[in-house]
């Protein structure tokens, strides 16, 4: 019964001690699951926000390169507003990702899975889920997941209830990475050529990718006036 999955799963997230630290969510949801890890890539609009938690290394770089490259399983299950699956990144059934999957292969990705992190028609980001070995998740690891998901958005929620209007609640600073120098940095580039932060966004990507540069740097450079978009 789905109310009987939520009060397991809640039992397994809680450590008696009241609400959980972001990092505490993603930590359990491989052990969950049943995969070798977790990520939770919040978005706005068509822009990336940034990494709410992951659970080990191999996740962290999953979610970087999905905000460097603006593509991935999260980017697709935001955007599209449904579950987004890749049994096998290796040998896919349809191509896409092209830049995401040979950096995402080499680190030991070989399935993916991304959920859209939502409560009702409101869309927060999506979670991110990897194996080390290729196939399908099972029926529950699925449907799991998709709780997984839900509970993620009303903890997210939750957080942003307890803050002040249009502040960062403290929960999403102390465990979140935004990427704060990137939206800077767009910004920069934005009002230089005239053009929206969406575009000055991938302008940015587009040169970190086409100089295997990271996305960070690219963006200090801009921010300090090394480097010049145009």
């Amino acid at each position: 019964m789905p109310g009987d999955r939520l009060r397991r799963i809640l039992a397994e997230l809680s450590d008696g001690e009241g609400p959980w630290p972001a990092e505490q969510l993603c930590a359990a949801f491989p052990r969950i699951a049943g995969v070798e890890g977790a990520g939770v890539m919040l978005m706005s609009g068509d822009i990336p926000g940034g990494s709410l938690c992951t659970s080990n290394d191999v996740s962290h770089l999953i979610e970087e390169l999905q905000y460097t490259l603006g593509e991935g399983p999260c980017v697709d299950a935001y955007q599209q507003n449904t579950v987004v699956t890749e049994p096998d990144l290796a040998d896919p059934w349809t191509i896409r990702w092209l830049a995401f999957s040979p950096p995402a292969l080499q680190a030991g990705v070989r399935a993916v899975f991304g959920f859209p992190v939502r409560v009702g028609t409101v869309r927060l980001g999506a979670l991110n889920l990897y194996r080390d070995r290729p196939g399908p998740l099972g029926a529950d690891q699925h449907a799991d997941a998709l709780v997984l998901a839900d509970v993620t958005a009303r903890w997210i929620l939750e957080a942003q209830a307890g803050a002040p209007d249009g502040a960062v609640p403290e929960e999403l600073e102390t465990s979140a990475d935004f990427h704060f120098s990137v939206h800077n940095a767009a910004g920069i580039v934005s009002v230089q050529e005239n053009i929206s932060i969406t575009e000055a966004l991938i302008r940015l990507r587009a040169f970190a990718y086409s100089h295997d540069r990271p996305l960070a740097e690219v963006a200090q450079d801009v921010i300090v006036h090394r480097l010049r978009l145009g």
